[in-house]
């Protein structure tokens, strides 16, 4: 049975109270599940996103910082680093503004996690041989560096942003903003005035999902690189300038094709395959002719076990082949920071 496929004017005009419009963070199983997402990405074993050699040792360097994020999180408690005070909360939610702000001043915890991640880090077990030079820059880095690094990665500025150094401090970020967010009201946190960026912290998305499941099903959501919770956006809608007259998706058909561009006319309709576990939709490239960039859209309805953070980090392979045809990327991978010059 095929079911009819909403357009894009009949999605927006639906009782959005029907439909979850905040996923918060689970950080309890989170960082779990993107470590074993990440190893399997590696070892070869995820259909439709092809992983090339030079990449593997990378996934399996984040894998074990994802175990180290899931071991901070067990060890500090689902209430681990404290909320703002109810006024500043208050303040955000009558103004209409992000709650637990990613800029700005930091939760001092921050640097609880992020001890306690290289401790973690250097307690792992089988750890690939970088980690342990990693770790060596990273204790040595004096408190005002990492405290700038930290700025740049949650201003999201390639400068400062130290591509050895970023992705760990990244990580100690992620665990601190996830076990704040797990704490919210989903009601509390305000639609921001645009749908782009996160209603929790105000951060940039690292890419999108297509959900299944409840009242989730079939619905498109915007996974925050920061606080890691998911916010509602419809579909065929560029989320970077919210356009939709000129959306297209890019994808990987295979080892040696070239990336597959859908019908922009179907795309425009809303129209996508029936067929479920289809390789060549579990990671696409969302691409806008208004404003010239792509963010990649990952699909449960094709693979239930994608993951947003580790999916985008192992499809450099569609970074690569959508930059050549003339599209950038509307924001990174908070685990990945190349040097100038060497973006996807």
């Amino acid at each position: 049975m095929v079911q009819r496929l909403l357009q894009p004017g009949e999605i927006e005009s639906l009782d959005h109270t029907s439909i979850p419009r905040l996923l918060l963070p689970h950080p309890a199983s989170l960082y779990a599940a993107r470590a074993a997402r990440l190893r399997a990405l590696a070892a070869g074993n995820v259909q439709g996103i092809p992983v090339d050699d030079a990449l593997r040792g990378y996934l399996a360097l984040m894998a074990c910082v994802a175990d180290a994020q899931q071991a901070v999180v067990d060890a500090i408690g689902r209430d681990g680093v404290p909320l703002p005070d109810d006024a500043s909360l208050r303040l955000a939610h009558d103004h209409n503004m992000p709650p637990l702000p990613a800029t700005g001043s930091r939760p001092a915890a921050w640097r609880d996690v992020f001890a306690r991640l290289l401790a973690a880090l250097g307690a792992a077990d089988a750890a690939p041989p970088q980690l342990a030079a990693a770790l060596e820059t990273l204790r040595a880095t004096p408190d005002a560096e990492l405290e700038g690094i930290a700025d740049a990665i949650l201003g999201s500025f390639d400068e400062g942003a130290d591509p050895l150094r970023a992705p760990f401090v990244a990580a100690a970020l992620q665990v601190t903003w996830s076990v704040m967010a797990a704490q919210l009201d989903p009601a509390w946190a305000q639609p921001l005035v645009t749908g782009t960026l996160c209603p929790v912290c105000g951060a940039q998305p690292v890419a999108s999902v297509v959900r299944i499941g409840g009242q989730s099903q079939g619905y498109r959501y915007l996974h925050c690189s920061c606080c890691e919770s998911e916010w509602h956006m419809v579909r065929v809608k560029c989320s970077h300038c919210e356009a939709n007259g000129k959306i297209a998706y890019q994808g990987l058909v295979g080892k040696d094709a070239d990336p597959v561009a859908e019908n922009k006319a179907a795309a425009a309709e809303g129209k996508t395959l029936a067929k479920a576990n289809d390789p060549t939709k579990v990671a696409r490239a969302e691409t806008c002719d208004d404003c010239g960039t792509y963010r990649k859209i990952f699909n449960q309805e094709h693979d239930y076990h994608v993951e947003p953070v580790a999916d985008d980090l192992a499809s450099m392979m569609l970074d690569v082949l959508v930059a050549e045809a003339g599209y950038a990327r509307a924001s990174g991978n908070p685990l990945l920071w190349l040097k100038e010059g060497e973006g996807a």
